[in-house]
């Protein structure tokens, strides 16, 4: 069995960010403020911002349920791939710009229900999920499958002849937003109707755009880590100052719990001072924040005026903040791991999700005509054929020769078959869907790349798949008033999967933290 190992784009050893509400803090502020204006009477809603085709674009009903995924990318580039400037990168205490290289250090599920309640779900960013899409894999942590598609993709059109730095820059996004978004769909069982990236760079513009961030700490503290070095007591920081001040994790008597109380009250601080300075009525401010934006996020294809407006609407509504449950930490390859139930994992989300309707299962099985063919010299298409037969799935023998011999295992499907050929990836370990244009409306092809390995339960009976996750898991919910969609405030609570548990931030105006 080929090593996945081998694969892998070395990742040296650094401090490890956890920044979840620091990206619902640049992502939701900026979003939220320009819902609140009439921004698209005299602009086009998407213009300035970069697009990303990764997530095809579906008709969604005004007003009903909508799920978005928020991505925070751990990269020390831009978005079109050049270096953050060093100054900038010396503010961030985050090495120089091939450090990190571009993992989802944070994934955030959100659903607004027909009523606009929103329920958000934090993804542990070290779940180890199935993944099949790359030649080689069986598992990776879920932060891994942008960075390492990215890289996949990029090589193999190098391989090709493509040498312009830009369309390989793209093309390698691109790739790692589809794969990211896969990953996150296979793991949760729901689709995914928008998403919005942010890279590292949009924390520290964010803080930058600011007049000083008050904050108060219990303690003074000295970190050479993350460069905080501040007294105790209520003061003023600038943006660098800021970013010390919610990274820091060592020397706290708390470790991570402090750390995530710490970007809680900074969260509070920057929606109080943005209303307080009169931001979001602010033209002036209001450009800036769309500067941010423009500069540091990508939006889906799909976002339009409806949907600002409908977030800037319930900007103050109540917000259910959950985090996935882990089975417990293991090792996998030196790396530390979250152990997930995937099947309880959807069935939670599933509920989460069903807007008080009953949950449904996946139902019959499909009749589509699904062919599966070999792309090299191997029978793997046999062994997955007969399994997909054993499922009750109509497999029938291939009428192809194939000229294009696709790298990657790769389902292709006629007109009206989309959800069969999603259903199939789930089955296969997340591989790639894409419209066949050769395709008679309803058929499905399954096209086996090179070294792809077929998942263990795809071949096991159905006795063994149900009884396979019967460990118990537990997950923690928090409620929380705030002043935009999917942020902390000073009384929410710490609910990442830890054994820790603390005082949440207090209710004062400048809460005091460790």
């Amino acid at each position: 069995m080929p090593d996945a190992a081998r694969h892998r784009m070395p990742e040296p050893p650094r401090r490890r960010l956890r920044w979840a509400r620091v990206v619902l803090a640049v992502i939701s502020t900026v979003l939220v403020a320009v819902s609140g204006a009439a921004w698209w009477t005299t602009r086009g809603v998407l213009t300035g911002f970069t697009v990303s085709h990764a997530l095809a674009d579906t008709a969604h009903t005004n007003g009903g349920p909508i799920t978005i995924l928020l991505i925070g990318l751990d990269s020390r580039k831009d978005q079109h791939g050049n270096d953050l400037p060093q100054e900038v990168l010396d503010q961030l205490h985050a090495g120089d710009s091939e450090t990190g290289g571009y993992n989802t250090n944070t994934l955030i599920l959100v659903h607004i229900d027909a009523g606009n309640k929103v329920t958000a779900f934090s993804i542990p960013r070290d779940d180890y999920v199935e993944f099949h899409r790359l030649p080689g894999y069986t598992n990776i942590k879920i932060k891994e499958a942008y960075g390492l598609t990215k890289f996949y993709t990029e090589q193999h059109l190098a391989e090709q002849g493509v040498d312009d730095r830009e369309q390989l820059e793209m093309a390698g996004r691109e790739a790692g937003r589809a794969a990211t978004l896969g990953a996150v769909r296979n793991l949760v069982g729901v689709p995914i109707d928008y998403f919005a990236e942010i890279n590292l760079a949009g924390f520290y513009d964010l803080a930058s755009s600011l007049d000083g961030i008050q904050v108060c700490l219990n303690h003074a503290v000295h970190d050479e880590y993350s460069g905080a070095d501040f007294p105790a007591g209520h003061q003023t920081l600038n943006a660098a100052q800021a970013l010390a001040f919610v990274r820091q994790r060592h020397g706290l008597e708390n470790g991570d719990l402090d750390r995530t109380h710490r970007q809680q009250a900074f969260l509070v601080a920057v929606m109080r001072q943005l209303q307080d300075s009169g931001a979001f009525t602010d033209i002036g401010k209001l450009n800036e924040l769309m500067a941010i934006a423009h500069k540091d996020i990508v939006l889906s294809s799909g976002w339009d005026s409806d949907l600002f407006r409908r977030l800037g609407a319930i900007s103050g509504s109540d917000v259910v903040y959950k985090t996935l449950p882990v089975l417990r930490y293991d090792t996998r390859n030196g790396q530390d791991v979250n152990i997930i139930d995937p099947d309880a994992i959807k069935t939670q989300v599933r509920e989460a999700f069903s807007d008080g309707n009953p949950v449904t299962t996946t139902g019959d099985v499909p009749t589509n005509p699904v062919q599966v063919v070999n792309a090299d010299s191997n029978w793997t298409a046999s062994t997955v054929a007969s399994a997909l037969q054993k499922r009750g799935f109509q497999v029938e023998k291939p009428d192809v020769q194939l000229e294009d011999k696709p790298s990657l295992t790769t389902i292709s499907y006629g007109a009206g078959a989309g959800d069969v050929a999603q259903r199939l990836s789930g089955l296969l370990g997340d591989v790639v869907t894409v419209p066949g244009t050769d395709l008679p409306a309803g058929q499905v092809r399954v096209v086996i790349g090179n070294g792809y390995l077929v998942p263990a339960k795809l071949t096991a009976s159905e006795s063994e798949t149900s009884s396979s996750s019967t460990t118990s898991t537990t997950s923690t919910t928090t409620t929380t008033a705030s002043h935009s969609p999917w942020f902390g405030t000073e009384d929410g609570t710490d609910n990442d999967p830890t054994p820790d548990h603390g005082l949440p931030v207090s209710g004062d105006r400048t809460p005091c933290v460790n």
